[in-house]
């Protein structure tokens, strides 16, 4: 099984999704649209994975319109998706869905609640990474997966084989580094979660989150 992950910033890797590809022995292709304006074709793509950023769907450059090209045609072909953060946004924009300003922008580590029983193994409640100011609305026929206290809309479930999560529950170790010394400024902005991006070093990533995200991806691969 061929993987295609749409990386949209240096500093937000596939994190835990490659250590379970790698798991697999499946293949692993990382893309890096935003830069050079690549992109894999639906009929190469057995699995398209789709990572955050700080662009929006709602700005008008080419390779964010041609992204949503793509996911419709993996829709079309039924073919398994998940996306966090931006990419999330960018499965529900193309569902149908807006993306808006989240009520709250939450910055840091915060819990999230589970909302449906559809996926089983999943825990009532997690801590996930949060690094965002816009949400997506939740698409027609989708269910809501997760919710947080500052946000309703933390994930969707679409059909039997997408998935979109607002929070990042991807990130190891060193990944939360990178985002957090790199995107520093981000975090000390009006952040709804006061944390510095210190304090979300100093947090460490939950030993339980790799196991959740392994759930969710051998969910929609079923």
């Amino acid at each position: 099984m061929r993987i295609n992950v749409l990386q949209h910033t240096p500093n937000e890797g596939p994190g835990s999704i490659k250590t379970w590809a790698d798991q697999h022995t499946y293949d692993f292709y990382v893309y890096h649209p935003y830069q050079f304006g690549i992109l894999p074709t639906a009929d190469e793509t057995d699995m398209l994975v789709l990572l955050g950023g700080p662009m929006s769907p709602n700005d008008n450059l080419p390779w964010i319109k041609q992204e949503r090209t793509l996911v419709r045609q993996m829709m079309d072909l039924h073919k398994p998706m998940y996306g966090a953060c931006f990419g999330a946004q960018q499965i529900a924009m193309t569902a149908g869905a807006k993306v808006v300003k989240a009520p709250h922008k939450e910055v840091g580590w915060a819990p999230i609640y589970l909302q449906t029983a559809r996926i089983q193994g999943l825990p009532k409640q997690a801590t996930a990474l949060h690094w965002h100011e816009d949400m997506f609305e939740i698409p027609d026929d989708a269910d809501l997966l997760f919710s947080s206290d500052l946000v309703q809309n933390q994930g969707f479930i679409l059909g039997d084989n997408i998935i979109g999560l607002q929070p990042h529950l991807e990130p190891e170790t060193d990944n939360i580094k990178e985002m957090a010394v790199n995107d520093n400024q981000y975090a000390l902005d009006h952040n709804a979660l006061n944390q510095t991006p210190e304090q979300i070093i100093a947090h460490g990533v939950p030993a339980e989150n790799q196991q959740i995200m392994f759930t969710l991806l051998d969910f929609i691969n079923r």
